[in-house]
């Protein structure tokens, strides 16, 4: 009976705070909403410096299908390549497609033309992407010129095949179906795993805890109607982020709910766990608000979230072992778009119950009461 009346006082609390309720669908949307058109790696509107060195039909044409594409944008056209790379130095362009003399004459008598593509490589992945993007509008171009003059070319007459992409679980290479799923976990372990840590450190320094170290309470009881309030919140806040998803984003689990549910469980275990370790470790807000700090950049960068965790180089995937949060991003994506069931996800839940079992364990032991 008395971890009713706990629960019941947890409750109680989170609905006198004027801030908190607020909180718990202000959150979920600003990140629904905003950051997955911010946090986006989709690389568009760059800005195109051309150098053309024929001036013919054939390389307007190759000019305005660049220009065309969401991909670009025509800021200046050079008389030189010197001039080219001076409009890069100064911020105007970052890529430069600079097109040979005779470019039309070649094409028309030999079926090869030249250009070249120069890109500013500050930032390594712009200047990747912008290149390849500008490299297959060169090479669908080409292919537009074999189809429209095949019959008067003998290379025309020679076999070729065609390649087709198909992009599986994401068709049309969308960004934001691959963050909001990340997203909504980030949001369970802020809500459910680092706000009632801050509780406690905040009870620590008003000296209300104190008071409840005296009582015959245990430490079970007691750490337990702490997380029942926010598992519930934590329920609470991953239903609204999937109501929002659907409405903002047409985004609905390919997969069954009840997965997401029962992962989500156990991640909030373990994202509670570790709260309470820093929580029981930490005499002032301040000191927690740092360590909390320190572990969610850690969690962040090492988790996916961003960038996939095969990209890393392999200490770091292997660092990523111990980040739940990398199991649970896993997990979600792979509900959401791919529809996999609870067997393919086995490995991840048990991984994701053994650091609840070691982080309760921790937290229950670390625990300091005065009885």
């Amino acid at each position: 009976m008395v971890i009713k009346y706990l629960i019941e006082k947890e409750f109680k609390q989170i609905v006198r705070n004027k801030f908190l309720p607020k909180l718990f669908f202000m959150l979920p949307t600003v990140m629904l909403l905003i950051m997955p058109w911010a946090a986006n790696q989709e690389v568009k509107g760059l800005k195109l410096g051309v150098v053309d060195n024929d001036h013919s039909a054939f390389s307007q044409r190759l000019i305005q299908k660049a220009d065309a594409s969401e991909y670009f944008t025509l800021t200046s056209v050079s008389p030189s390549n010197d001039q080219a790379l001076h409009s890069v130095e100064a911020g105007d362009a970052d890529l430069i497609l600079e097109i040979e003399d005779d470019f039309e004459k070649n094409l028309v008598s030999t079926g090869t033309g030249r250009v070249m593509i120069s890109a500013n490589a500050v930032n390594g992945t712009k200047s990747g992407l912008g290149s390849s993007y500008l490299g297959s509008i060169v090479t669908d171009f080409s292919a537009d010129l074999r189809e429209e003059n095949g019959a008067n070319h003998a290379a025309s007459r020679m076999q070729g095949f065609n390649t087709a992409p198909y992009y599986q679980f994401n068709p049309h290479l969308d960004y934001k179906v691959f963050m909001v799923p990340a997203l909504m976990v980030m949001m369970l372990t802020l809500l459910s795993g680092f706000l009632p840590a801050l509780n406690i450190v905040g009870e620590k320094e008003k000296g209300t805890i104190e008071q409840m170290n005296v009582t015959p309470v245990g430490k079970f009881p007691f750490i337990l109607s702490k997380l029942v309030p926010y598992w519930a919140v934590g329920f609470l806040v991953l239903t609204y982020s999937m109501l929002l998803a659907w409405w903002a984003y047409g985004l609905v689990p390919a997969g069954n709910l009840l997965t997401i549910y029962l992962f989500a469980s156990i991640y909030i275990l373990v994202v509670f766990g570790l709260g309470l370790v820093i929580s029981n470790n930490s005499a002032t807000m301040q000191q927690a608000l740092f360590v909390m700090f320190f572990f969610l950049m850690i969690f962040i960068l090492m988790s996916g979230l961003f960038t996939p965790v095969s990209s890393m180089p392999m200490w770091a995937q292997y660092l990523t072992r111990l980040n739940p949060l990398r199991y649970f991003i896993e997990v979600m994506r792979m509900v959401y778009l791919k529809g996999s069931s609870f067997a393919e996800l086995m490995p991840y839940f048990r991984a994701l119950c053994l650091f609840a079992v070691g982080l309760g364990a921790w937290a229950i032991l670390s625990y300091k009461k005065n009885s």
